[in-house]
């Protein structure tokens, strides 16, 4: 940009001050009482946008696009493809730029999913979305106000206690599937404990042979979590050895190399899909007679809820299925407690 040139003798003019936003401005004509008077005015340069500052902070986001990008950064691709769809949903409800939003329309927001009859979780979880986005925008200074925190999601019951399956249901589920591949998938999800995603993207370089103490050979399985971290899970003998069968027949079929797909499905032979998943855990549990709507992360909580059952300490079972926090495995001893004040009635 060429430099503006004045009159050796002509100080030079205080700029106006910028607004700190300017989507708060009544319109691009708006008055402004601080502009210099027109005699001593210097050319106005090009129009440019600028960057938001909140609370002193600069904006480290040039539009919504932008802070969508920064907010979904690092976080694992099944999770920036539910962030997305949710968030996107609400961008296509207010058609709004996001420094337009207003409480009104997030509450419009809340009562449209309300309408459409979403389950109390679901509502939560978009709304949870839409919440950690302007909460990222007002902290890094794009947004001047967080009109998220002003509003709260519906309480969602506590139903883990309906997920969890009793023991013998669960060995049936397993013991009934013969086809190799899809028992040791269901094996695995039990034993491992691992997420959806997790069991979906095991490659063969993830298992380890292991040799226990009593002189049986099991094996491990590394496991990418979510936020990229790892953690190791050791499995037990008979697990190992149907893991050990699957391989010797992927070898047979020219599989099995350390980059293939531990759970490969045949028309692609990549991983399995989630859907492919769900689809083998649901036949697996109508083959088994089993009548609740099983999901593959009910095994999960059974390996939870199972091993607290027989005695596990709740760190070792927080370590092993990878949560954060120990109250969230601790969430499975509430939903079947061993004791209870019923015990002390007179009934």
């Amino acid at each position: 940009m060429s430099a503006v040139t004045r009159p050796p003798d002509t100080l030079p003019q205080p700029r106006a001050p910028m607004p700190s936003d300017p989507s708060s401005r009544a319109g691009d004509n708006a008055e402004d009482t601080n502009e210099p008077e027109a005699g001593n005015q210097l050319p106005a340069p090009a129009q440019q946008a600028q960057p938001t500052v909140s609370q002193g902070v600069p904006s480290q986001a040039d539009d919504d696009e932008h802070l969508i990008e920064l907010w979904l950064h690092g976080k694992s691709p099944n999770t920036q493809e539910a962030y997305e769809r949710d968030l996107f949903q609400f961008i296509d409800f207010v058609d709004l730029p996001l420094r337009h939003v207003r409480l009104g329309d997030l509450q419009d927001w809340a009562d449209h999913l309300e309408e459409k009859g979403l389950a109390p979780a679901t509502r939560s979880r978009k709304l949870g979305t839409v919440k950690s986005l302007f909460s990222f925008g007002h902290r890094i200074g794009y947004l001047i106000y967080n009109v998220g925190a002003a509003i709260s999601g519906p309480k969602v019951p506590n139903r883990l206690a309906e997920r969890i399956l009793p023991e013998e249901k669960l060995q049936r589920i397993i013991a009934l599937e013969s086809d190799l591949r899809n028992h040791a998938l269901l094996r695995l999800f039990y034993v491992s404990g691992g997420r959806v995603s997790e069991v979906a993207g095991l490659y063969w370089r993830a298992l380890q042979e292991r040799r226990a103490t009593e002189g049986k050979i099991t094996g491990q399985v590394t496991f990418q979590g979510k936020g990229e971290k790892t953690r190791s899970v050791l499995l037990t003998p008979s697990t190992w050895d149907v893991l050990v069968a699957l391989s010797h027949e992927e070898m047979g079929a020219g599989f099995g190399a350390p980059d293939d797909a531990v759970f490969r499905s045949q028309k692609t032979n990549g991983p399995l899909s989630r859907s492919q998943l769900w689809r083998i855990v649901r036949k697996a549990t109508r083959n088994a007679g089993i009548k609740e709507d099983v999901s593959p992360h009910w095994f999960r909580h059974a390996h939870a809820s199972h091993a607290l059952d027989r005695g596990a300490p709740a760190h070792l079972v927080q370590q092993t299925l990878g949560h954060q926090s120990l109250a969230t495995t601790s969430r499975y001893t509430h939903a079947r407690p061993d004791d209870s004040s019923v015990q002390y009635l007179g009934i």
